[in-house]
């Protein structure tokens, strides 16, 4: 039975746990949870495990991670489809004992024969319907067999699609697809309708390599005269070169996105401009993309993956976030980089640094190894590059800056800025002249905030300290 009232609409994701949860899938599960979310209705979550050999543990997790990660949430606990298997065994015999199924005998080298034949001829590959309308007494004493649905022979079936619009296929085309194997399992096919239909969901939501499976599972749902769902179809993502999408392109699961620094928020709205867009909108929140998000905003053509956009995207959301929430997602970064605890004080001083950091990263890794150098211990290792900067010329101008520096007692942005530009025009150098061998000698590198940021940060005795390091 139906558990909601017609009125309520209901979505579903529903994963198979042979792998993680990759990008193509996640913005699925979106589009499922954002209609629900916009219209009031239920998003549940159903795990297809039912291929035991390939689900595994590990994966439901990751998956569940993955969507917990995402932000998404769930109105019931998960569906095992594992679990449901005596409700699909019922079914199928509900239709056996209805007429709209029958007993298959055909055995594995009957239909590898009639198969080879096909192959030879060029035809279609599909069941011949050799047992559709015999009499299960002709087959011999104690014979496996599959249960296999009866289809419509003629005519066509038409699926009007909330995405792709009218879509028609010959029944002709359909063959009577078996629904519990000789072994007495259920398939995906009978699987997947008995459980929409038990979980109550009116909307499905799925990517378009799913259209061909409707066609049959619409076949079984007329069989067990069971409302109709609505169906939307949505294109797949390519990579930004137009072919399918694949690894080269970046077709991780979404935990390896979460492992590069991105964050869940721009991760999401980024899934959610991939085949969906509202106006010109390009920077949606979680609250805007439940108001406004609808099927008709989907488009027909797949969109295209594109790792750039992405980190771009990112660097803009860092920039806007929140410096408290940045420093408690770089703080395990940092610890795991430099092996140390940060304490209160250096979490302090991270906070302080946060405004200048963020300016320049565009994910959590580049923004934790930018503020590295607050926390490192002297005497600083140096990079290669900042090596080869601290030539003996160089070494002469850091005396110079230590000589200046000493003595400014105003150790603000302001003043330290204007005892360097005394340096650099009584040497009649240019600013970055000067700026680069103090970057290699404050930092050990040749990347950072901007040196008098880095100065004030680090504070008057530290810096002085680490310059005079490298003068020695």
């Amino acid at each position: 039975m139906n558990p909601n009232p017609p009125d309520t609409i209901v979505t579903r994701f529903a994963p198979s746990p042979t792998g993680f949860l990759h990008i193509g899938g996640a913005r699925t599960a979106m589009f499922n949870w954002l209609f629900a979310r916009h219209h009031g209705g239920k998003a549940l979550l159903r795990i297809e495990d039912t291929d035991k050999a390939r689900s595994t543990q590990e994966a439901i997790d990751a998956i569940i991670e993955g969507l917990d990660w995402l932000g998404l949430d769930w109105d019931d606990n998960p569906v095992f489809q594992s679990e449901q298997a005596e409700r699909h065994v019922e079914v199928a015999n509900q239709l056996l004992a209805s007429g709209n199924a029958y007993k298959c005998f055909a055995t594995p080298e009957e239909l590898e024969e009639m198969r080879a034949q096909q192959r030879a001829e060029k035809k279609p590959m599909r069941y011949d319907g050799r047992w559709r309308d015999r009499d299960p007494s002709e087959a011999p004493d104690g014979a496996s067999y599959a249960i296999r649905l009866k289809t419509e022979q003629g005519g066509k079936v038409t699926i009007s699609d909330a995405v792709q619009g009218d879509v028609s296929v010959q029944n002709s085309e359909i063959d009577d697809f078996i629904l519990l194997r000789s072994d007495g399992t259920p398939t995906y096919m009978l699987a997947v309708v008995v459980d929409d239909h038990d979980m109550g969901v009116t909307h499905l939501i799925r990517g378009d390599d799913h259209l061909n499976n409707a066609f049959r599972q619409l076949a079984l749902i007329r069989a067990m005269g069971w409302a109709e769902p609505i169906y939307a179809h949505i294109p797949l993502i390519h990579g930004n070169d137009g072919a399918k999408l694949s690894k080269r392109h970046g077709a991780l699961g979404v935990e390896a996105y979460r492992d590069m620094g991105i964050l869940s928020d721009a991760m999401f709205n980024y899934l959610l401009r991939l085949g969906w867009g509202h106006g010109d909108d390009e920077i949606i929140s979680r609250k805007q993309a439940v108001e406004w998000f609808d099927i008709d905003g989907v488009g027909k053509s797949p969109s295209r993956f594109d790792q750039k956009k992405l980190q771009n995207l990112n660097g803009q959301y860092i920039r806007e976030a929140e410096d408290t929430d940045l420093v408690a997602l770089t703080k395990p970064w940092i610890e795991a980089s430099l092996s140390i605890e940060l304490t209160e004080e250096k979490l302090d001083l991270l906070s302080q640094a946060m405004p200048v950091l963020k300016s320049r990263a565009k994910n959590l890794i580049e923004l934790a190894d930018g503020s590295l150098f607050l926390f490192k211990n002297r005497p600083l290792g140096l990079d290669e590059r900042a090596a080869s900067l601290l030539d003996d010329d160089a070494r002469q101008l850091l005396t110079s800056i230590h000589a200046a520096l000493i003595d400014l007692e105003d150790w603000t942005l302001e003043a330290t800025e204007e005892s360097i530009k005394a340096i650099a025009e009584a040497a009649e150098l240019g600013l970055g002249k000067l700026a680069q061998p103090m970057r290699a000698a404050l930092t050990g590198s040749t990347s950072s905030p901007g040196i008098f940021d880095v100065l004030v940060l680090l504070g008057k005795q530290e810096s002085l300290d680490r310059l005079a390091d490298q003068i020695e």
